[in-house]
């Protein structure tokens, strides 16, 4: 077995500025050997000699010949892998976590809600659940960003409308003479979705206050928070549960999440600096 601690090797292919702050990053790995993945996974990844950080993927799980990363701009470790050029060399340690397990919503509808930069981690899901449409019910994304220029996957957001029948509602907190859509927060939009609430899985990204305030919604629509599943984000260092940076409570977000039921983090979402 592989050491989970020694990263792999990774060239970067190609590399495109998504927002200001925003970049996307194609990797391959300098051995050749494939990185199979579960959409809401994440990896280690690392800029030689300025540190490492978790990024989820946000690539296609159909192709585990190209890792893809969309990293936002916010420390010095990313601000390295988010300006990274073309032959660069980084390092990969993973795949981590527990994802969002669309397999078993297969028959049922499917709501999926991204808050900013939340979109990148869902991508893979969307992907997944239009690569097998047929198998799912209704299926209906909520995309919230600040301004219509911070906005992620601005071509394929029509192409899932139109190809794959995915009902795609779109709004941003603030707005300019570009924009001819909702404005407000990404839970002001919950009252459009149309789905059963019983026959419900709900997917939810973004900063916890609005995970919380999402997951609350559609309890109040009917689902059961077992089928509310969000994505949780800490400190995570290791990846593989032994230094205890992301434990929460008696959770550790890197080997029991990132991906988690709400019923089981409802109660620590409203703990202030837990």
């Amino acid at each position: 077995m592989e050491d989970p601690m020694v990263p792999r090797s990774f060239v970067v292919t190609r590399t495109r500025q998504d927002t200001r702050d925003t970049a996307t990053l194609w990797l391959t790995a300098m051995d050749g050997a494939p990185l199979a993945f579960e959409p809401g996974q994440f990896t280690m990844l690392q800029a030689y000699g300025v540190g490492e950080v978790p990024v989820s993927i946000s690539g296609d799980p159909a192709d585990d010949g190209v890792l893809q990363h969309t990293i936002r701009d916010v420390g010095s470790v990313s601000h390295a892998l988010a300006t990274a050029e073309t032959g660069a060399r980084l390092g990969v340690r993973g795949p981590f976590g527990v994802g969002w397990d669309v397999g078993t919503a297969r028959g049922r509808d499917v709501v999926i809600v991204a808050g900013g930069i939340g979109l990148a981690p869902l991508r893979p899901a969307v992907l997944e659940i239009c690569a097998n449409r047929a198998a799912y019910g209704e299926v209906t994304l909520l995309y919230g960003a600040r301004t219509p220029a911070e906005r992620l996957f601005t071509d394929e957001l029509p192409r899932w409308a139109a190809e794959h029948g995915v009902a795609v509602h779109v709004t941003v907190d603030r707005s300019d003479d570009s924009w001819r859509g909702p404005v407000g927060l990404v839970t002001g939009l919950v009252d459009r979705v149309v789905f059963r609430p019983e026959l419900a899985t709900v997917l939810v990204c973004g900063p916890e206050v609005m995970m919380r305030h999402t997951a609350a919604a559609f309890l109040d629509r009917g689902v059961a928070p077992a089928d509310v599943r969000v994505s949780m984000e800490r400190n995570m260092k290791c990846g593989i549960g032994l230094c205890g940076h992301c434990q929460l409570r008696e959770l550790f977000i890197c080997q029991d999440g990132p991906v988690l039921g709400y019923g089981l983090v409802a109660s620590l979402l409203t703990q202030a600096e837990l």
